[in-house]
């Protein structure tokens, strides 16, 4: 059976490039990483180096399943982005728009509760320990005043 070759496959609500190599693909839907994409190559039997856009629908259909309820195919609790989760408890794994949102929700509440962490991200500083007595500026830049040369003062 020949495949048919498609230009842009729709996994997980986003848009792939059917050019891309199915483990890179996969990559490219928010909260799938290299890692948890060869995990779902291995478990499916997929090659990886195949264009994401031979895949057929019933292939899609599975890899959105795998993604979905990643326990139930065997992949292991340390591999998913939100374990122990804040709310419910459980391990998790979390993709696209549901990710974005988690995340949001976590520095809502940071923010409630006045954390060291809430507090940086409400002031819109450094959140992680990094500099920022040199970086993380923001504001109209201000340089220093250079001296006038010999010429510069003898045409005044």
């Amino acid at each position: 059976m020949e495949r048919a070759f498609r230009h842009v496959i729709r996994i997980l609500e986003t848009d792939v490039p059917g050019e891309l190599p199915l483990l890179y693909g996969l990559s490219e839907v928010k909260g799938i990483g290299h890692n948890f994409a060869n995990a779902i190559c291995r478990v499916l039997n997929l090659d990886p180096n195949m264009k994401i856009g031979y895949l057929t629908d019933s292939e899609v259909e599975s890899i959105e399943k795998l993604v979905k309820e990643p326990s139930s195919f065997g992949i292991p609790s340390w591999m998913f982005n939100r374990r122990k989760d804040y709310t419910t408890g459980e391990d998790i794994h979390l993709y696209g728009a549901q990710l974005i949102y988690y995340v949001k929700e976590d520095i809502e509440r940071e923010k409630r509760i006045k954390s060291w962490r809430g507090i940086r991200h409400a002031l819109g500083l450094k959140v992680r320990g990094q500099r920022t007595r040199t970086t993380g500026r923001t504001g109209i830049t201000v340089g220093v005043k250079r001296k006038k040369t010999a010429q510069q003062q003898e045409k005044k």
